[in-house]
């Protein structure tokens, strides 16, 4: 017999049966026939070989945890795989995740293997069943199917008897229901013989209620309840057709999240109540739901849709409902801004930023067609999200992050370059040679423009080591290398090298030696002044902004007075911004904070009894240059732009080197540099733009000293192709001296759209072409007037945009300009060839065109004398002329007669207009003979027959008493 089974909707547990059924239910679970939707074929793996690995059908232990396990290759994929867990044909098991059921994504990047594990954590009965896993990638899908049976944990009954009364399911201490089948299914039962097969299920469905008990009794059925409820369905019959309901609900409804929907049933009896549910409780009329009553039909209308409608909803008349679902669908996500482009060098942070339409929206990003998550970006991408705006963060810059990124959204996409240079390290200030006595300090200080990088300092090609007297510091952008207490071994060549570039800086300490000899006591003044460094002799060139400190050796006995001057005015001394100090053989000529004024030639005189010397110095100023002036683009095209300007009016002092550009979308506050090294010229073409963006531009002068403050930001510009040739030109009309054209739009117009179109002219084998209009014209039409009579021309159209004029559409053969004669003619409508009959009061409106050239003259008459009735408008056009009357009377009847006439030749055409109205009443009724039932009128005609024959009469009768 075969062992009953309930089915898997049902949450109770499973029917136990006898040892000898048990065997052949085994045997019929060995080859699960796998359940496919109608008019389907099992889905096998094999149609496009996604999975690596398979999921296996397992027999489970109740109370045990069971794990499977699916690889896919998404090596060939362009995105990432997504995975469904399903049980039977529709359940989809991914809303089932938590305690009983669990979920697990991992992928191998070297491998470009995912791996997806489901868990079901202690087995009960209600996890037996046919499975299904689903894998699905843009255009390709696979599946595969695997089966779960659950048998019972094999114990001593003896040691487990309490255990026996459990609850079923995963239920807490109070819920579920007692399960008493581990006790029937240990119980021996007496070795039987072979008996027939018996359907159990017929004879329940033959049986009394009252013996259902003692049937499942003897048939081993532990679970009556189950049995119960599959018993009450097998007796259902086919529903009959609904008496409340002549058309119900549709089993489901899909909508867009914010708009309405309706929902609408035919009800049989139009006085019935009805009731609406969502989710079985019932919904109140609101703005939000709003009911309609029309006949028999009944509507629900959900006013703004939110994902909180998504449910079920239930109709109810009577004691009969109608069901449905429905389904709310999210709008997709735009993108509001775009990406930038961005150029940088290695080691700098770089922002990718993209704002969407939607607060809370999913954003994937991708490099070069490589998804970027958080699991396979590891510490190098940092993903951040605040509100609509999404960005994606690179640390530190390095040439592998080259390439193109990607944001998408479920609605859009926008991407950007990312271009990355080798950083350069620029020298601010180089170390200079000293000249030191015993037991003075040097100090050697050079500026990079790097502050994070270090760096080290050699003596004749030997590293300095630091010690007591020796000291090494790295401050900012300074390093410093400081010598106390100078002794004649520390003369030589000093070099600074930075870590990780080619590059040194030399400097040489020269021990000054103090000899002490014996001399006459009076010695003429000596100036030892040394500019030899400087380039120019006694040039000493500083830049703005820096200190000068010129250290002049003096020498004389006895020792001499010192005086500086700047051309007539004496320099102070120990005191300002510029000043002297003077020591026994030493003057320092200092200058705090360079600046411009300070710029000019200075003397220096020493004299004592002896005699005098005197030494001129130059010091020269530099700076960086002032900001380029005019920026401004002369030209744009589809995706670039020239960019032109001035150099600047000041240089600094030094010449300058070239210029250095960048440009940004008008909007936005990011920069982009547009080249790295210097470009000498001043006209420049920027390349690599969007068509229909706005955009600004700014220039940097680059000298000997540095760069200079940014220009003035040039005029916004847009990239933007002319449009393409006007097309279908040709000629419309010709007169003695005009010439009528049309065309229509070009092809491609771009982003720039059209301001107009110029036409132009010129005489048949003649190139010196003449524009006809002053402004452009926005009509797709133009005559071209004052031509000469006779004259062969050709003409052309131009499309004119903020981009400029596009190639001229031209007409291929020359157009003689004279008039063409055309005889006058009348083309009369059908329906008024014959009489037209009208009601008093009623309005008449006649349109009748006509043809000639050159435009006729146009006369109407009414019954041979020309038409002077006020009552009756006219009004003629070029080609039609009109005849209305507002309100017809009967004295507007009559032949009208329309005449239009060119020189001697005329053409003309007849109108008749009957107005009509009823009859008034028939005169002199008399009765001239009765007879039994009967009786014999005579009347005469009426006076008045309403401007029309009388067709017929009507005759009525009329009781004397009730009239």
């Amino acid at each position: 017999m075969p062992e009953p089974q309930k089915p898997a909707a049902d949450g109770d547990k499973a029917a136990a049966a006898p040892a000898d059924q048990k065997e052949q239910a085994e045997e019929e679970d060995a080859q699960p026939a796998v359940e496919h939707a109608p008019g389907e074929g099992p889905q096998l793996s094999e149609l496009s070989g996604m999975f690596v690995e398979k999921p296996e059908s397992v027999t489970a232990t109740k109370g045990k945890d069971i794990t499977f396990v699916a690889k896919v290759d998404s090596s060939n994929l362009t995105r990432k795989p997504a995975m469904k867990w399903l049980k039977g044909k529709w359940l989809d098991l991914g809303s089932k995740a938590g305690k009983h059921m669990q979920f697990k994504e991992s992928y191998d990047r070297n491998t470009k293997i995912y791996t997806y594990e489901m868990s079901i954590i202690k087995v009960v009965d209600a996890d037996a069943g046919g499975y299904r896993c689903e894998v699905t990638a843009k255009d390709k899908c696979d599946s595969c199917t695997f089966d779960i049976t659950v048998q019972a944990v094999q114990e001593d009954q003896q040691d487990n008897i309490l255990e026996a009364f459990k609850r079923s399911g995963d239920a807490g201490e109070d819920a579920g229901d007692l399960d008493f089948s581990a006790l029937l299914k240990k119980r021996e039962r007496k070795q039987e013989g072979p008996k027939e097969e018996v359907d159990v299920w017929e004879i329940l469905k033959a049986a009394k209620p009252c013996d259902y008990e003692k049937i499942a009794f003897e048939y081993g059925i532990t679970d009556l309840r189950g049995m119960l409820k599959r018993l009450k369905k097998m007796k259902k019959v086919e529903p009959k057709k609904s008496d409340a309901f002549l058309r119900k609900l549709d089993p489901a409804y899909s909508v867009d999240k914010g708009k309405k929907i309706q929902l609408t049933v035919e009800v049989a009896d139009p006085d019935a109540p009805i009731k609406w549910l969502k989710n079985g409780q019932e919904i109140k009329p609101s703005a939000k739901y709003v009911f309609e009553s029309v006949g028999n039909k009944r509507t629900l209308t959900i006013n703004k849709c939110s994902l909180s409608d998504d449910a079920a909803y239930e109709c109810v008349v009577g004691e009969e409902k109608c069901f449905t679902e429905v389904f709310v669908k999210e709008p997709p996500v735009t993108i509001t801004k775009l990406l930038d482009d961005v150029h940088t060098v290695v080691g700098e942070k770089v922002e990718f930023e993209v704002e969407v339409s939607e607060e809370g929206a999913n954003v994937k990003w991708m490099k070069d067609g490589v998804e970027l998550t958080r699991e396979t970006a590891g510490s190098k991408y940092r993903f951040k999200k605040d509100g609509k705006r999404h960005i994606l963060i690179i640390n530190e810059a390095t040439t592998e992050d080259i390439g193109m990124y990607y944001a998408f959204t479920n609605g859009g996409e926008s991407k950007a370059e990312l271009e990355v240079e080798e950083k350069e390290l620029e020298v601010l200030q180089s170390i200079a040679d000293l000249t030191v006595k015993s037991a003075e300090q040097a100090v050697f200080k050079c500026e990079v423009s790097d502050e994070k990088v270090t760096g080290k300092w050699f003596k004749d090609g030997v590293e300095v080591q630091a010690s007591d007297r020796i000291k090494m510091t790295h401050i900012g952008r300074t390093h410093k290398l400081t010598i106390d207490d100078v002794k004649p071994s520390d003369a030589g060549d000093y070099t600074f090298v930075p870590d990780g570039y080619a590059l040194s800086l030399s400097a040489k300490l020269n021990f000054l030696e103090i000899k002490i000899d014996y001399v006459p006591r009076q010695d003429p003044p000596k100036i030892h002044l040394d500019t030899s460094g400087t380039g120019n002799k006694n040039t000493i060139i500083v830049v703005a902004g820096n200190k000068l400190r010129l250290d002049v050796e003096i020498t004389g006995e006895p020792a001499p007075t010192v005086c500086w001057m700047k051309g007539d005015t004496v320099v102070a001394e120990a005191e300002g911004r510029v000043r002297v100090e003077t020591r026994k053989t030493l003057s320092s000529f200092v200058i705090e904070g360079a600046e411009k004024q300070d710029e000019g030639p200075y003397s220096i005189t020493v004299t004592n009894p002896a005699g005098e010397d005197k030494a001129n110095v130059i010091v020269k100023i530099v700076d960086v240059p002032i900001p380029p002036e005019n920026v401004k683009c002369t030209s744009v095209g589809e995706d670039s732009a020239i960019i032109t300007w001035d150099p600047p009016p000041f240089d600094g002092g030094v010449p300058i080197k070239g210029y250095l550009m960048e440009r940004k979308k008008v909007g936005s506050d990011r920069w982009t540099k547009l080249n790295f090294d210097v470009y000498e010229s001043t006209t420049y073409e920027a390349k690599k733009m969007i068509e229909g963006v706005l955009y600004e531009m700014r220039v940097f002068a680059v000298n000997g000293i540095g760069i200079s403050q940014p220009s003035v930001n040039s005029k916004p510009f847009m990239p933007i192709a002319p449009t393409s040739e006007p097309t279908r030109l040709m000629v419309d009309d010709v007169t003695d001296t005009t010439c009528a054209l049309k065309w229509r739009p070009p092809e491609k117009i771009g982003a720039g759209g059209i301001d107009g179109y110029i036409i132009e002219y010129c005489k048949e084998g003649s190139d010196q072409w003449v524009q006809a209009n002053e402004k452009p014209v926005e009509k797709n039409q133009y005559r071209v007037k004052d031509l000469p009579v006779g004259e062969k021309m050709l003409f052309r159209v131009i499309a004119v945009n903020i981009a400029g004029r596009s190639p001229p559409a031209t007409l291929t053969q020359g157009v003689t300009i004279r008039e063409i004669m055309e005889n006058p003619k009348i083309r009369l409508p059908r329906h008024l060839r014959t009489k037209l009959i009208t009601l008093v009061g009623e309005k008449v409106n006649l349109v009748i065109p006509f043809q000639g050239k050159p435009r006729p003259i146009v006369t109407w008459f009414r019954d041979g004398v020309p038409l002077e009735d006020k009552t009756v408008g006219t009004r003629t056009s070029e080609v039609d002329t009109i005849l209305f009357i507002r309100s017809s009377e009967r004295t507007h009847s009559g032949k009208y007669t329309l005449s239009v006439q060119i020189e001697n030749m005329s053409d003309s055409a007849d109108i008749h207009i009957q107005v009509v109205e009823k009859p008034g009443p028939p005169i002199a009724v008399t009765v001239t003979d009765v007879w039994g039932f009967n009786a014999a009128l005579e009347w005469k005609p009426p006076k008045d027959d309403g401007n029309c024959e009388i067709i017929g009469y009507t005759i009525q009768k009329a009781d004397k008493k009730t009239k």
